[in-house]
């Protein structure tokens, strides 16, 4: 028996032993070395867990990338990148792109000697109906993504992080924001930043002044919701434009470099006229939803940036600017940067200011507050 008890005490501290790497993983499934990772970038293609909002445990996917360093002495700073909208059909991935790295203004910090975490979400590369703009499962799949690269040794990713985001993406960052707390409390928030964010969802799918570009949003907001929550289209379109609305959903992710199809330009165009009077504010269970996956300015907690063009005709800058105005009222303080440049390039043009405002959140530096100006 005591050699019994011996052989038991010698396999325990032999796993104690252990280093990180060959422990067992608890949010990481794999991570796959990218050869096409820019210069002095080393990147992984991951997979890993997280929990959908009903609490069904998904596998998801996304790509981790560090400096091509030596492991520092300490843990590297990491910051959250949340893309924005490339689409909701699974081969819509960032990840699955070969342009993903020129595509992607987060990774700019790489070479800053960050940690970058730039999740897909769910149902991005699996084979889950990706909720699109949905608030908390978008959320916990950025929080499982940071907690994935700390298993990565040669990431060498701390608990730390800040969260970028772009688009869809800013309306990410901030619900990571909301509950990075409440779900993740091993990990520590330092700043949030968000370019061009939807933040009312139903102004925001209303207000662009882009009307193609509305239709287009829209109709994959519709689909994903209606296929994950079995809301009906009816009050909304016929079953002849719905049908168009599925199509145009489950057929195009967001080209960057390429014109759309005529039969894509076609059907945007049909649903642009079809829902011109239509607002989903008013249109059951979706307004309910819509206000539900909303970004309550009374719950997002600072340091806070907020980036937002004056002439973004995708994200309308009055909502945007409404909901800063509405997070100074509640006493926490904005960084506010004005541009004019596109919607699609919110991020990019305002990189150089963003990182360094969240360089100087990890430095511990007191951050701004322009909500005097805004």
């Amino acid at each position: 028996m005591r050699h019994l008890y011996a052989a038991v005490l010698l396999a325990i501290l032999s796993f104690l032993a252990l280093p990180a790497a060959a422990q067992p993983s608890r949010y990481l499934i794999s991570a796959s070395p990218m050869a096409d990772a820019p210069p002095g970038v080393q990147a992984w293609r991951v997979q890993y867990w997280t929990t959908g909002g009903t609490g069904q445990r998904l596998a998801v996917t996304g790509i981790v990338a560090a400096p091509m360093e030596a492991i520092p002495p300490r843990p590297r700073r990491v910051i959250a990148w949340t893309h924005g909208a490339w689409g909701v059909a699974e081969r819509c991935a960032p990840s699955l792109s070969p342009d993903f790295f020129a595509n992607s203004a987060g990774m700019d910090a790489v070479r800053q000697g960050y940690v970058v975490v730039a999740p897909d979400y769910i149902g991005l590369a699996s084979p889950t109906m990706h909720p699109f703009l949905v608030g908390p499962d978008t959320a916990n799949a950025v929080l499982d993504a940071v907690r994935a690269a700390r298993e990565i040794p040669g990431a060498a990713a701390g608990s730390d992080f800040a969260v970028w985001g772009e688009s869809q993406g800013g309306h990410a960052a901030l619900w990571t924001a909301i509950t990075a707390r409440s779900y993740a409390p091993d990990l520590t928030l330092v700043g949030t930043a968000a370019a061009a964010p939807p933040t009312d969802l139903a102004a925001n799918l209303r207000d662009g002044s882009d009307k193609n570009a509305r239709a287009l949003l829209l109709s994959f907001a519709l689909h994903s919701w209606s296929t994950l929550y079995g809301f009906s289209l009816d009050a909304i379109a016929s079953r002849a434009n719905q049908g168009i609305i599925h199509r145009l959903a489950e057929n195009n992710c967001i080209s960057f470099n390429q014109k759309p199809k005529l039969g894509t330009i076609l059907g945007i165009l049909t649903i642009a006229r079809a829902t011109k009077n239509k607002d989903i504010a008013r249109i059951e269970p979706f307004g309910s939803f819509a206000r539900t996956n909303s970004v309550d300015p009374a719950r997002v907690p600072g340091p806070l940036l907020i980036a937002q063009s004056s002439k973004d005709t995708i994200v309308a800058p009055a909502v945007t600017r409404k909901f800063a105005k509405a997070v100074c009222r509640r006493g926490t303080g904005v960084r506010w940067i004005d541009m004019t440049g596109d919607h699609g390039t919110s991020a990019k043009d305002s990189s150089a200011e963003t990182i360094a405002w969240i360089g100087a959140r990890f430095d511990g530096q007191p951050p701004p507050n322009d909500c005097r100006r805004i």
